[in-house]
């Protein structure tokens, strides 16, 4: 190749290509570098445990049988999720498996300990890096993503990655720094965008109450008085003794007849609609309480298991109150019959409940009020005993210091030196 050269403020610079002779630091996407058991981009995955293999060689893909497997079993061990085999048949496979992200194991999320959490580095790429990462703020050894303490309130960082910083977020609403220590002094205090009245921090306070007792503060959509009532949904409007303001309330929209009922709009502006309205459904005219009684329920056995939002209030099956909570005992067991609650199905490594989380990771299984339930999710239930007792207390095929419950727990002692994904 013919090799050329510039002066460049009395500088010879070379344009020269070389091609190198091993991958460039920076890029793992090729064979080569997605096998050759180094980290070649320095983010902390090699070969085809980074993203970047998974994409763009097809050795670290899925592996699809020629003929169809004989039996799908559970996706939920060591072995299953690093086989490249869709053992579940539902698919995805491997660590795009939920059961196998659910086993920390598995190494397929990398971020769920404090350290992993604060280093400002997406441990296991996916696009999202510390706190902003579902696996640190749902991980039960995290304790670094909360943005509640006068510390975490002022360090000007989103610790609980939810896009709030400081005082903008509600989690530091009753922390001391994040009051408006003045409302009239027409300064920010508390840094969190708000002067004064405007601030949450000082609705309650009598600087900032106004009376609700004229048309203007009866129709500006704003809580003057800080009651929590607004406009004429509060008494001081909708019962003054000014007419002009009777008239005005007397004008709006009322959800107390059987069109107002029944036309799918919140008339009233409560964020109610019709049947779903307490004064709809607890109307005292009959015709409206004989209509919102004639429209499809979500109550039975029989609609609390069809698959469909019967009632319409965004709400299926046991997923509503209506069927979870129900009094009729016979909805209650089936209800409790295809939930994710038993120890059984707390560790088979299926989503029962058709919900998104899978055994331990879903509420369910790991607050269950059932002792025997809560201690599968948790080898350390019993502390160091359990964790030194050559047993898989949890069942989960990892015994004592090889279970992440019992190497990553800090409050265990006898497992010096935690297992680290590598």
């Amino acid at each position: 190749m013919k090799r050329t050269v510039f002066l460049l403020l009395g500088l010879a610079v070379a344009c020269e290509y070389i091609k190198p002779t091993f991958p460039v630091l920076g890029y793992e996407e090729d064979d080569r570098a997605c096998r050759d058991g180094i980290d070649n981009d320095r983010d902390g995955l090699i070969d085809c445990h980074d993203p970047d293999c998974l994409e763009r060689v097809t050795f670290c893909g899925e592996n699809v049988p020629n003929f169809p497997l004989p039996f799908e079993v559970p996706e939920n061990t060591l072995e299953r999720c690093w086989d490249t085999y869709d053992n579940d048949g539902n698919g995805q496979f491997d660590c795009g498996d939920r059961a196998c992200q659910g086993l920390l194991e598995a190494c397929c999320v990398r971020e769920f300990d404090n350290e992993s959490c604060s280093d400002g580095i997406d441990n296991d790429g996916n696009g999202f890096a510390d706190c902003a990462d579902f696996g640190c703020r749902r991980g039960k050894f995290v304790n670094v993503c909360v943005e509640d303490s006068t510390a975490t309130c002022q360090d000007k960082r989103d610790n609980d990655g939810d896009g709030d910083v400081d005082c903008r977020d509600e989690d530091c609403a009753l922390i001391a720094e994040c009051t408006e220590s003045n409302c009239t002094d027409g300064n920010d205090n508390n840094g969190d965008g708000r002067t004064d009245c405007e601030d949450p921090t000082c609705k309650s306070q009598a600087a900032c109450r106004t009376p609700e007792n004229t048309l203007a503060a009866c129709s500006d959509g704003v809580d003057n008085d800080g009651n929590r009532f607004i406009d004429c949904a509060d008494f001081s409007c909708s019962r003054s003794t000014v007419q002009e303001i009777l008239d005005y309330c007397a004008s709006l929209p009322q959800e107390t007849s059987l069109a107002t009922c029944s036309d799918g709009v919140d008339n009233d502006g409560n964020g109610f609609t019709d049947c779903g309205d307490f004064s709809c459904s607890r109307s005292t005219m009959q015709e409206i309480l004989d209509y919102c009684a004639s429209l499809p329920q979500e109550n039975t056995l029989d609609t609390c298991k069809n698959g469909v939002d019967d009632d319409n209030n965004g709400f299926t099956d046991c997923n509503d109150f209506s069927c979870s909570r129900s009094t009729n005992v016979e909805v209650v067991d089936y209800c409790l019959s295809v939930g994710e609650n038993t120890f059984d199905k707390c560790k088979n490594g299926i989503d029962d409940d058709n919900n998104g989380f899978v055994d331990c990771n879903d509420f369910s299984c790991s607050q269950s009020e059932l002792p025997d339930v809560r201690a599968a999710c948790q080898e350390s239930i019993n502390g160091d005993a359990a964790c030194q007792d050559g047993l898989d207390n949890d069942q989960d095929t990892f015994i004592d210091c090889d279970d992440f419950d019992c190497s990553w727990d800090p409050n265990i002692t006898v497992c010096p030196g935690r297992r680290v994904c590598e």
